[in-house]
Formats: structure tokens, sequence, C-alpha cells
């Protein structure tokens, strides 16, 4: 079992930045990813980035390529994202993810490439 823990949600302007952090504990030796997902009110969850526990490797969403920064901190077993430029577009509610054991996917980035999720953090950026 893996838990996650997000924070750092809030109330921001647009243009203006956000750090999300997302604490994992449990079985954290088996982590292969951790993501981040975002759900505005009547959408799909939507993939927004993920780092490979081991190496660090990063892939992005289209709609946050170049505006958001996923990275981790392994001694602390956690993974932030750092949000710039936002957008009121970026309103949602932001979900951590977790991805165990190996994986034949270098980036996972759909919802079901994912076993443990966090409870979520709301963000809204007003315009």
């Amino acid at each position: 079992q893996v838990q996650l823990v997000e924070s750092g949600g809030g109330l921001v302007q647009a243009g203006g930045s956000l750090r999300l952090s997302c604490a994992a504990s449990g079985r954290t030796f088996s982590l292969y990813a951790l993501g981040w997902f975002r759900q505005a009110p009547g959408k799909e969850r939507e993939f927004v980035a993920t780092i490979r526990w081991s190496g660090g490797g990063t892939y992005y969403g289209k709609s946050v390529k170049g505006r958001f920064t996923i990275s981790r901190d392994n001694y602390k077993n956690t993974v932030y994202l750092q949000m710039n430029s936002l957008k009121p577009e970026d309103t949602a509610v932001y979900y951590c993810a977790a991805r165990i054991g190996t994986s034949i996917i270098t980036y996972p980035t759909s919802r079901n490439e994912y076993d443990y999720w966090g409870q979520g953090t709301q963000v809204t950026v007003s315009s």
C-alpha cells in the first residue's frame, strides 16, 4: 500500500504561481512513477505531469508544458508540481497518483496506469 497526501492548493490570480506537494508513505520502495492529474467540474480527469521515481525523467501534458514543472525529493518521498503563469482554465482539483512495480510504459499518462491516488487539492485561478 502507498498513501498519498496532497497539499498546497488555494486561490491565486491569473498569471500567478502555486506549488503543490504530494507526500508518499508506505511501500515507497516500490514506486515506479508519481503523477499529477486534474479534474474540473463536469470534465474528465486530465493528465498533467509525471516523474519517474528512479532517474527523474519527466513528461507533461500539452496544456501545461512550459508552465508547470514536476520534481521529486526521494529522501522526503515527496513530489512537487510548480505551477507558473496560471490561467483560469487551470482551475481544478489536482490529484497525485502513484504507479508501483515495473512497467513497459516509460511515462504513464492514463488514469488506469496508476495504482494509488490522493484525496485531491483544490486550485482556483481567478481572472
